[in-house]
């Protein structure tokens, strides 16, 4: 990789702005079954910024895994596989239904190194959402970049998560997952195009999005306190695919927060995640 090629992309900026409507709440609420007031005027539910402010590039702009072409606003880093490798979420304020959102994004750095996978390629971006003069959040997003995996190697297993005292699962099946992929307009084939997942990325299955897993951390955190926390912080450890329930796990960490993660049964830790309030 020419990695200052690649760094030459720190700085660059990219905006976007969105009104939050009620179907866009009523169907976010739909999707992770939660109960939320829809009047304009209200508070949104948390971590509903993720489904705000996407690029809509042309279909015929799209590459063959779903995503737009590498070389717009993020750098066109030579490694096939993209993942969401974790970030962190500072809130300042809801966003109201009914208010113009706007992002504004920034790549604050790319980097490389070698992992036991192989090369690997990380691109830091902030996000800053803000409605008119109102501060919402800012959003530190870690997106990482690897090789394909090569036929016949088998990393060794991480062990397996324990469960926490706070414990319950929810089955990620097909529909589950094109309805956050549609939510999020993210046309990622890992997530809901099964021989593409399994014969070109060869994954065992669709892959849980890692913004969801967030979400659904996220939303587990503010059922434990009654209300949603100020920061939320999370790490992808490994991946999630549908052929196994989800379990979330939550547990007090003795300073206020709560310390929250993600496996499949029996599985290791697939999202570690830290709310504070």
């Amino acid at each position: 990789m020419e990695i200052d090629h690649l760094r030459g992309w720190i700085g660059r900026e990219d905006s976007l702005s969105e009104i939050l409507t009620p179907t866009l709440v009523a169907r976010f609420a739909a999707t992770f079954d939660r109960d939320v007031p829809l009047d304009n005027g209200a508070d949104a539910p948390a971590m509903i910024h993720l489904c705000l402010c996407h690029p809509a590039a042309p279909t015929t702009a799209l590459a063959s895994d779903g995503h737009p072409r590498r070389g717009g606003f993020l750098p066109p880093v030579p490694l096939p596989r993209r993942m969401w490798a974790g970030g962190e979420i500072v809130f300042a304020a809801a966003p109201r239904i009914g208010e113009t959102i706007t992002r504004r994004s920034v790549i604050e750095d790319v980097a490389t190194k070698q992992g036991r996978s192989g090369a690997l390629c990380f691109v830091t971006v902030r996000h800053h959402y803000t409605a008119g003069e109102r501060r919402l959040l800012s959003e530190r997003q870690d997106i990482v970049y690897r090789e394909a995996a090569q036929p016949g190697t088998t990393p060794p297993a991480p062990p397996p998560a324990e469960s926490g005292p706070y414990r319950h699962s929810l089955t990620a099946g097909p529909a589950l997952l094109f309805r956050y992929s549609a939510l999020t307009f993210n046309g990622h084939r890992i997530h809901y195009d099964l021989p593409y997942a399994t014969e070109t990325e060869g994954y065992p299955g669709l892959m849980v999005h890692g913004p969801m897993q967030a979400t659904l951390l996220a939303q587990m955190a503010e059922d434990q306190r009654g209300t949603p926390p100020k920061t939320f912080r999370f790490r992808s450890l490994s991946p999630l695919f549908d052929r196994a329930p989800v379990m979330l796990n939550a547990r007090d960490d003795g300073a206020g927060g709560v310390s929250l993660w993600t496996s499949a049964p029996g599985g290791p830790v697939a999202m570690e995640a830290q709310a504070t309030w």
